[in-house]
């Protein structure tokens, strides 16, 4: 077999502090942070020069992660719209399970969060949103129901 894991999801941000609130109050922990920079650092994502600050996030799981990187050499370029609709190419989004949909939506508003449409029930099976959060990232919501 030559796939382990998937092992995280990067997420370049300007505000990194902002980011690390919002998915800490989604309920992932800091697993740690640190600086990288070097040429090995810019040989592994192509660029020159590179310098940024990294905060790796975990599911309570521990199967998840979600890597968050401001880069501040070279600085961060916006390649689309920050407020890009559902259905435009590339990643949308990254789904995580929780327990309560209502209670997360309610914590994750106290940082901005905003509905990208409404909460929608799928059959007898799930409660499911999409929210965008700090500089536009968009999180998928599941709330399986019994």
């Amino acid at each position: 077999m030559t796939l382990q894991r998937m092992d995280n999801v990067l997420i370049v941000v300007e505000d990194l502090e902002a980011a690390k609130a919002f998915f800490a109050e989604l309920g992932m922990e800091l697993d740690g942070e640190t600086t990288v920079e070097g040429p090995w650092a810019g040989s592994v994502v192509g660029l020159d020069d590179v310098r940024a600050d990294i905060a790796m996030m975990r599911t309570p799981d521990g199967h998840g992660r979600v890597e968050l990187s401001k880069f501040h050499t070279p600085p961060a370029v916006r390649t689309g719209a920050e407020g890009a609709p559902a259905n435009a190419l590339g990643i949308r989004r990254i789904m995580f399970a929780v327990d309560d949909i209502d209670d997360v939506v309610a914590r994750l508003r106290t940082h901005g969060a905003e509905l990208v449409g409404e909460i929608a029930q799928y059959e007898d099976f799930y409660r499911l949103c999409f929210v965008r959060g700090p500089e536009g990232i968009i999180i998928g919501l599941a709330e399986q129901l019994s």
